[in-house]
């Protein structure tokens, strides 16, 4: 008997937090919304006053001045000069009130307002709705220079990539989607000229694994490290596998310490060959191999992984953010050589 009235309790518990835990969170929205509309209200009529005097600079800066001594005495943090410019800015980056989302809250936009390429910033704005990344996770991907990372792994000849990265985000409809060029694992911490082997290295990232999933991207489940093939009488183990739910696609890392030579390319073909005929259901597709390495020949890779019926794909990974000028200006390289073809 008791029993049974302990299950009730824990039941109408269950569905009153369920209750609760949802009007908490409806609040929470209405209230982010109201902010955000509100910030960029008051931006709209600070730009609106500036433009109704000649002097705009000089005067739009002591307008910000004043108005953060006056608000702030009013009403507290929140109107500093910093953050009022930011609210200046937000109203001349989003002029329809209409186009902002209500899945991001005034500090995503004020790390958004930081980038001034329009078709970047709607890249990470797309991506940061799309993926839910918090605003440390939308820091740390404009740190690595994400954007420039998968124009540059689309290949030369793929730069209208750029318009569809602004409109959509980066949208995963084929395995070469999922690819980045490099990879960046800043987050493991270590030197960049510190000899580590491929044991210690899969151990580092399997211990930083939400971040290493944040790095490939979308859609990647962790399955195992050291996933077991068995062919004949011989074991050999798979680094890494993961699937992406996206592309229902098992997909398979080996990591290499050293640059990408032609044997790894025959063992990852042969570990995706048992996934398709021994690990695959019927509703899984193809599975997908990626190479880590330290470095790779564009033509060695070429001839190495060209005219394979498997999908494999060799990206280099770094141990330290990428220097983001030098990655500009690869790509306004590409687009300029793609723009005379």
């Amino acid at each position: 008997m008791n029993n049974e009235i302990d299950k009730i309790h824990k039941d109408v518990y269950s569905s009153i937090k369920e209750l609760m835990d949802n009007a908490r969170n409806s609040v929470a929205r209405e209230v982010n919304n109201i902010l955000i509309q509100t910030y960029w209200e008051i931006g709209r009529i600070i730009v609106e006053d500036e433009q109704g005097n000649s002097d705009r600079a000089e005067y739009g800066k002591q307008l910000v001045t004043d108005l953060s001594k006056r608000l702030t005495k009013e009403y507290g943090k929140g109107f500093s000069r910093s953050n009022l410019q930011n609210m200046r800015n937000f109203y001349l980056s989003y002029p329809i009130c209409q186009t902002l989302s209500g899945k991001l809250s005034w500090s995503h936009y004020c790390e958004l307002l930081s980038i001034s390429d329009e078709q970047k910033r709607s890249f990470y704005e797309k991506e940061t709705i799309n993926a839910n990344w918090s605003v440390r996770e939308l820091k740390r991907q404009i740190k690595t220079s994400l954007f420039e990372r998968l124009l540059l792994s689309s290949g030369d000849e793929n730069k209208e990539k750029v318009l569809e990265l602004a409109l959509k985000g980066n949208e995963i409809n084929k395995a070469s989607d999922v690819v980045k060029d490099p990879y960046v694992f800043e987050f493991l911490g270590i030197p960049e000229e510190k000899p580590i082997m491929e044991s210690d290295l899969e151990k580092a990232l399997i211990a930083h694994i939400e971040k290493f999933l944040l790095e490939l991207g979308k859609g990647f489940m962790y399955v195992g490290s050291q996933q077991r093939v068995t062919l004949g009488n011989t074991h050999y183990y798979v680094d890494m596998v993961f699937y992406n739910k996206i592309l229902k696609s098992y997909v398979l890392i080996e990591l290499k310490t050293g640059k990408l030579m032609p044997e790894a390319v025959g063992q990852i073909n042969m570990y995706l060959n048992y996934y398709k005929t021994e690990v695959n259901d019927d509703t899984d597709n193809e599975p997908i191999g990626i190479i880590l390495c330290t470095d790779k020949d564009s033509i060695q890779a070429e001839y190495a992984l060209g005219s394979l019926s498997n999908k494999i794909f060799a990206s280099k990974y770094t141990l330290y953010i990428p220097d983001r000028e030098q990655l500009e200006e690869q790509v306004e390289r590409v687009l300029r050589n793609y723009k005379k073809k």
